[in-house]
C-alpha cells in the first residue's frame, strides 16, 4: 500500500516547508535539497513508498544501513522537510506517486516547495521565478519572487505534485530557475536556495561550500543528469511555451 512510513516520530516539526528533490533539469531541486541535508545535518525521518518508485536499495559510503531511493529528512529546529530522491519517478506513475505526497502533505499540514529547471540561455546570475497554488502565492509575493515572463508547462513528477495540489487546493510554491539543459548546476541551485528556499522557509543556507564544491558536484552528479537526458519525459522540467499566448 502506498504511503510514507515515518521512522523519527520524535522529530516535532510544527507546519513545517518541504523542499523537493528530485532529479531534473540540471539537478536544480537534487543538489538544493542535497545542500540543505548536508549543510543543516538533518535526520532520516521517513520512507517515502509510493507508487511509481523502483524498488532498489540505496547504500551509502562507510555506512552498513539500507535505505529506500525516496526518502525525508527533518530538521525540527527549523520545521525543515527535504524530500531526497536518488532515481526519477517513471512519467508512467507519476500521478499516483503524486496522489501519495500530496495526501501526506496535507494530513500534516506542510507547505511544500517544489522545484524545476528552465532550460534555456542565462545570464552570469539565472533567474528564478514562481508560480503557486492555493495561498501559495502570498509566500512569492512577500518575497517579491515575479511569475515567469511568459508562458510554460512544468512536466515529470514535480509537473505532477504541482498539478495535485492544484486539484486538491493545497497551498504550494513552485520555483522555476534558468538553467543548463543537460549538465548539473550548481550556480541554479544556489539561487533557489539564496533567493526562494531561504526566504520562504525563514532558515539562512551558507551557500559558499556549494560553489567551492562545483566541480565535484559536477562529477558525481554528471552519469546521473545523462541518464535523465535520455529517459525524455521522466525528468522534471520547465518549458516555455511559445505561440500560444
Amino acid at each position: 500500500m502506498a504511503h510514507v512510513q515515518v521512522h523519527a516520530e520524535a522529530i516535532d516539526l510544527d507546519s513545517p516547508v518541504l523542499v523537493e528533490g528530485l532529479p531534473g533539469a540540471g539537478l536544480v531541486g537534487k543538489i538544493a535539497a542535497d545542500h540543505l541535508v548536508e549543510e543543516f545535518d538533518m535526520d532520516y525521518y521517513g520512507a517515502v513508498r509510493c507508487e511509481g518508485l523502483p524498488e532498489v536499495a540505496i547504500y551509502e559510503g562507510e555506512q552498513s544501513d539500507i535505505r529506500p531511493p525516496v526518502r525525508l529528512y527533518a530538521d525540527g529546529d527549523n520545521d525543515l522537510l527535504v524530500l531526497q530522491s536518488d532515481v526519477p519517478v517513471s512519467p508512467t506513475q507519476a500521478s499516483g506517486f503524486a496522489t501519495c505526497i500530496t495526501d501526506w502533505l496535507d494530513e500534516n499540514d506542510v507547505l511544500p516547495l517544489y522545484l524545476s529547471g528552465l532550460p534555456e540561455e542565462k545570464k552570469d546570475i539565472p533567474d528564478m521565478y514562481g508560480v503557486a497554488t492555493g495561498d501559495g502565492h502570498e509566500y512569492i509575493e512577500d518575497q517579491g519572487i515575479v511569475p515567469p515572463r511568459q508562458g510554460g508547462i512544468v512536466t515529470g513528477p514535480t509537473g505532477a505534485l504541482l498539478y495535485h495540489a492544484g486539484q486538491t487546493g493545497l497551498d504550494s510554491v513552485g520555483l522555476i530557475v534558468q538553467t543548463e539543459a543537460q549538465f548539473p548546476d550548481p550556480e541554479a541551485a544556489r539561487v533557489l536556495l539564496e533567493h526562494g528556499i531561504g526566504p520562504i522557509a525563514d532558515i539562512d543556507v551558507e551557500t559558499d561550500a556549494l560553489l567551492e564544491r562545483a566541480d565535484e558536484i559536477q562529477e558525481a552528479r554528471e552519469e546521473l543528469a545523462q541518464r535523465l537526458h535520455e529517459a525524455g519525459e521522466e525528468s522534471t522540467q520547465a518549458q516555455s511555451i511559445r505561440g500560444f499566448q
